[in-house]
């Protein structure tokens, strides 16, 4: 059991976001959910998330670990790039999450993959079999999974050393001074909100993205990120530390919807963030194996809409976008 006292300063905050800045352990989501199980005390009483909490009020909490989660099968369609017996590759689209987590156990990728192949690998766990690597979930692009453990270790000490090679298409909001680049700034998580990732955090760990651009449009920028560590968040983080977030990402400062001079381009709903390349060293032989996700129809769509708003010629984005096809 927790407990605080309001202080005078928190006075007229809401309950979770209170509670969230000092149970650095949990997050705002769990934090919502057991106030709004009763596990959260506001002067004796329930209260809801959105309560305004007052000086001297006193707080009590009980942190409950979650039922544990079990993924099962679901008949859900995915698009399988690359299989084998030992690893699979599959196309991620965006709105669907890897596996399951907080107050989502249904749709997932792993859901999917469960119905398809009955068994995967057990080394990360009963609530992620067979992921070696997430992509978020409103990312799209290519991912790779273990079919056993053997393979799973396999690629898992490739990621460890840096050795897998990944490729992402962003487009970003602003424009880049040059051509090409590398950012080098340390990722940790953001204390007053955890679900974001921040820079400014001496003991962030380090991280490396290289960028090039592919395409200029009046304020926005198409460019291929290279990501040479896999830190939680790290290309959106990374470019939002510039000013320039990743079109659609409004957790990192993008504006909700695009606007081109009094033109309202439509709602992506997306990041527009895909993982288009993974070349790794087979797990279980003597081959490098290199997989594209080609470029999806709404992204593709979004780029037209956007030339024709800016005035860009066409066949430059097509030029721009031809090896993401």
């Amino acid at each position: 059991m927790r407990t605080f006292s309001v202080e005078p300063e928190a006075a007229g905050q809401r309950l979770d976001r209170y509670l969230a800045e000092r149970l650095h352990e949990l997050s705002r989501t769990r934090i919502q959910e057991l106030i709004a199980q009763g596990h959260v005390r506001l002067s004796g009483a329930p209260a809801r998330p959105s309560t305004k909490v007052c000086a001297g009020q006193q707080i009590t909490v009980e942190v409950i670990p979650r039922p544990p989660l079990r993924a099962v099968p679901e008949p859900i369609p995915v698009e399988i790039l690359y299989e084998d017996d030992d690893v699979v590759a599959v196309n991620k689209p965006a709105g669907m999450a890897v596996h399951a987590g907080a107050g989502l156990s249904r749709g997932t990728l792993v859901n999917a993959l469960l119905h398809r192949y009955g068994r995967l690998s057990g080394a990360a766990g009963e609530l992620r079999p067979g992921i070696v690597h997430r992509l978020d979930k409103l990312t799209s692009g290519v991912l790779l999974v273990a079919r056993h453990d053997a393979a799973h270790r396999a690629l898992a000490e490739q990621f460890r050393r840096r050795e897998v090679e990944k490729l992402y298409l962003a487009l970003l909001h602003g424009s880049l001074p040059r051509s090409a680049g590398c950012i080098e700034l340390p990722v940790a998580r953001d204390l007053r909100r955890r679900i974001r990732m921040t820079t400014r955090r001496q003991e962030g760990r380090a991280a490396r993205t290289d960028w090039r651009v592919r395409c200029r449009f009046p304020a926005f920028t198409l460019v291929e990120a290279i990501p040479h560590t896999g830190r939680t968040h790290q290309i959106r983080v990374h470019f939002a530390a510039l000013g320039r977030p990743v079109v659609g990402d409004t957790l990192y400062g993008a504006p909700r919807q695009v606007r081109v001079g009094r033109q309202t381009l439509p709602l992506l709903r997306r990041f527009f963030l895909h993982a288009a390349r993974i070349t790794f060293q087979h797990p279980c032989r003597d081959e490098r194996i290199c997989v594209r996700a080609p470029l999806p129809v709404e992204l593709r769509q979004f780029l037209a809409q956007l030339a024709a708003a800016c005035g860009v010629p066409t066949d430059s984005v097509d030029r721009a976008v031809a090896d993401f096809l």
